[in-house]
C-alpha cells in the first residue's frame, strides 16, 4: 500500500479534476449570484424597461401606436394639471420626510441612549400600530380629522358650530399628517440602528474636553448618525411620492398627488403611454431629489464638524 508523500495534493477521484475556468473565483462567484441576479432582472429591471418603452408610444383608442414620439413627455412636463400635481407631490413628500425625521430622531435617540435594558420593549411598542392594516390607519385619521373628530364634537357640544367642519380634511395638510404617522416607524428604526453604532467613548471624550451636551451632540452624535438620517429620509421620501391611497381617502381635490393621475391613466382613462411618461418623469425627478438630499445632509455633516 502506497502512502501519499507529505505535502502532495489531496486525493482526487478519477475524472473529478476541474478545469481552470471553473476554478476561477470570479466564475464561481457569478455562478453563485446568477439566480438572484436573473430573478431581480426579471422582477425589477424588465418592468421598468416596459414602462419606459410605453412612454414613447401613443394610445390610439384601444390600440397602442408603437411609433416613437416625445408627445407624452411634453404633456407631462408642460400641461398645468400634471405639472402642478408633480410639484405638489414633491412638496408633500419632502415635507413628510423632514417632519418624520424630525419626530423620529428624538425617539430613536431616547431609546438608544436612555432605553437601557428596555430597548427591545420600546421598539416593540413602537411597532404595535403597524400590526393593523395601512388602510385602517388611514381611515382612522380620516375620522380624527373629519366629521367625527373630537374637536368637532366638542365645538358642537359647546354650541360654537352647528355643523361638523372638515377644515382639517381633504387638503394637503391632511395628507402630510397621515403620511407622517404612517412612515414614522420606518424612520425611527434606521436612525436607532445608526445611533447604536455611535461609540459612547467619543461622546464621553467630548464632554471631558469641555463640550456641553448640545455641542457634543452636534459635533459627535449627529455627524456619526448621519447615515441613519439619510436612510430614513430616503425611505420615507421615495415611497410617499408614489402614494395614491392616502391622497384619495384624506386629500380630496386639494390633496391629489401625481400617483392618482398615473393610476387614472392606467385605469379609467386607458392611456398607458401617458401614464408611463408620468411615471418615468416622476421617477427621474425623485431620483434627482434623493441625490440632492444626500448631498445636503453630507454638507451639513461637514459643517457640523
Amino acid at each position: 500500500m502506497t502512502v501519499a508523500a507529505e505535502g502532495s495534493p489531496p486525493f482526487r477521484l478519477a475524472g473529478s479534476r476541474r478545469s481552470p475556468l471553473l476554478q476561477s473565483e470570479a466564475v464561481q462567484g457569478f455562478a453563485l449570484i446568477s439566480p438572484t441576479f436573473v430573478y431581480a432582472l426579471i422582477l425589477l429591471v424588465l418592468p421598468i424597461l416596459v414602462v419606459i418603452a410605453h412612454s414613447f408610444w401613443t394610445q390610439n383608442y384601444l390600440t397602442i401606436d408603437h411609433t416613437f414620439t416625445l408627445e407624452n413627455y411634453r404633456i407631462a412636463l408642460t400641461e398645468p394639471i400634471y405639472r402642478d400635481l408633480l410639484w405638489r407631490s414633491l412638496y408633500i413628500s419632502l415635507t413628510v420626510s423632514l417632519l418624520t425625521v424630525a419626530l423620529a430622531y428624538p425617539i430613536a435617540y431616547f431609546i438608544s441612549f436612555h432605553g437601557g435594558r428596555h430597548k427591545s420593549l420600546w421598539l416593540f411598542l413602537i411597532t404595535i400600530p403597524f400590526w393593523t392594516s395601512y388602510l385602517l390607519r388611514v381611515m382612522s385619521w380620516k375620522v380624527i380629522l373629519g366629521y367625527n373628530g373630537v374637536l368637532n364634537s366638542g365645538l358642537m357640544g359647546l354650541g360654537v358650530i352647528d355643523e361638523p367642519s372638515t377644515a382639517l380634511l381633504y387638503n394637503s395638510s391632511a395628507v402630510i399628517i397621515t403620511l407622517t404617522h404612517a412612515w414614522a416607524t420606518f424612520a425611527i428604526l434606521p436612525i436607532f440602528v445608526s445611533l447604536e453604532k455611535v461609540d459612547r467613548t467619543l461622546v464621553e471624550a467630548a464632554t471631558d474636553l469641555g463640550d456641553g451636551p448640545l455641542r457634543s451632540f452636534l459635533r459627535v452624535t449627529l455627524p456619526l448618525s448621519a447615515p441613519g438620517v439619510i436612510s430614513a429620509a430616503l425611505i420615507v421620501m421615495i415611497p410617499t411620492v408614489g402614494d395614491y391611497v392616502t391622497p384619495k381617502l384624506v386629500g380630496g381635490k386639494d390633496g391629489v398627488m401625481i400617483a392618482n393621475a398615473i393610476q387614472a391613466q392606467f385605469g379609467k382613462a386607458s392611456n398607458w403611454p401617458l401614464g408611463a411618461a408620468l411615471s418615468v418623469t416622476t421617477m427621474i425627478i425623485v431620483s434627482l431629489m434623493a441625490g440632492a438630499t444626500v448631498l445636503v445632509i453630507r454638507a451639513l455633516q461637514r459643517l457640523a464638524r
